[in-house]
């Protein structure tokens, strides 16, 4: 009996490379032993739909589309009890959470991994009742990814986000912010214009921005909470220090957990893998270890 593939694709990603690839990828498929279904997204959450209630039926699920396609498709296996192995093919204009794992850029390459590939037990985060991959963030940039227009991403790629980002150096909103972690044994309160949570080696198109050593199936985030600077001089130091990936403790705490609370009076809009997460006043976010299989390039593979 064939083995059943589940492929679920966003059309509109990135710069729509996938319509030049479509039939290449199926074939790629089929000639892994694959009886396949394919289904383009119709909206938003179509793919989170779309894998809770069809995933079972299936042995393999491959998603094509951004972060924010693999967004959808983890969080819809997160809320399954029966979970497959899931296959990624990057389309998205930044493809953070990809490059972590080591796929390949070309998509057909990157199809070949999706199904000839090994499975990697790969950690995801629980925010309050929804799930994230590789990054929950609140502050200045966080709403870049989903503010900006598709069309401007397409012709401009990872550009476009520097060039939105840059509109709100001028008008910086900070928080009042009670963190607490490891526990409750360990509490941090600040004025913050910036967080993040992540489980990733590559943020925003920025490889190392968050630390070295990262490890995607620990157990633990790393988190970075950057201080509201009170002067220009403080968030040119802070600019400074990101560009060249290096934390400054006197701007910045960093440190890795398992689960953080996190309390503000005012509501605080977040992001959650470059698309809008709601707004809160309270977030618990935990790290549920190894909890989802995604497939990469074994050490041998040859893509050809």
């Amino acid at each position: 009996m064939r083995k059943k593939l589940l492929f679920i694709y966003n059309v509109h990603a990135g710069k729509e490379l996938i319509k030049n690839k479509l039939a290449g990828i199926l074939d790629i498929f089929a000639k892994a032993g694959y009886e396949i279904t394919a289904y383009p997204t119709q909206r938003s959450k179509d793919a989170e739909e779309k894998t809770r209630e069809d995933a079972g039926d299936y042995d393999l699920l491959v998603c094509s589309g951004g972060d924010g396609t693999l967004d959808e498709v983890v969080t819809g296996m997160m809320n399954r009890t029966q979970r497959i192995p899931i296959g990624y093919i990057p389309a998205g204009s930044t493809n953070d959470f990809a490059n972590s794992l080591g796929l390949p850029k070309n998509m057909l390459h990157a199809a070949r991994v999706a199904v000839r590939g090994e499975s990697f037990p790969c950690d995801i985060g629980a925010f309050n009742d929804n799930f994230f991959v590789y990054i929950a963030a609140f502050g200045i940039f966080t709403d870049v990814s989903y503010l900006t227009p598709q069309e401007r991403k397409n012709v401009l790629g990872h550009m476009a986000y520097v060039l939105e980002g840059v509109k709100r150096l001028y008008s910086i909103k900070s928080y009042r912010i009670r963190v607490t972690y490891d526990d409750d044994s360990k509490i941090i309160e600040d004025e913050f214009m910036f967080g993040m949570v992540t489980n990733s080696r590559s943020v925003g198109g920025f490889k190392s921005i968050i630390g070295k050593h990262v490890v995607l199936d620990d157990g633990v985030f790393e988190v970075t909470l950057i201080k509201k600077p009170t002067n220009p001089i403080e968030l040119n130091e802070i600019l400074s220090s990101l560009l060249i990936k290096e934390i400054n403790t006197k701007h910045m705490y960093t440190f890795r957990t398992g689960s953080l609370h996190i309390e503000c009076r005012e509501e605080i809009p977040w992001t959650l893998d470059g698309e809008f997460g709601g707004e809160h006043t309270h977030v618990f976010i935990e790290n549920h270890h190894q909890a989802v299989e995604i497939m990469v390039k074994k050490p041998e593979m040859a893509l050809r």
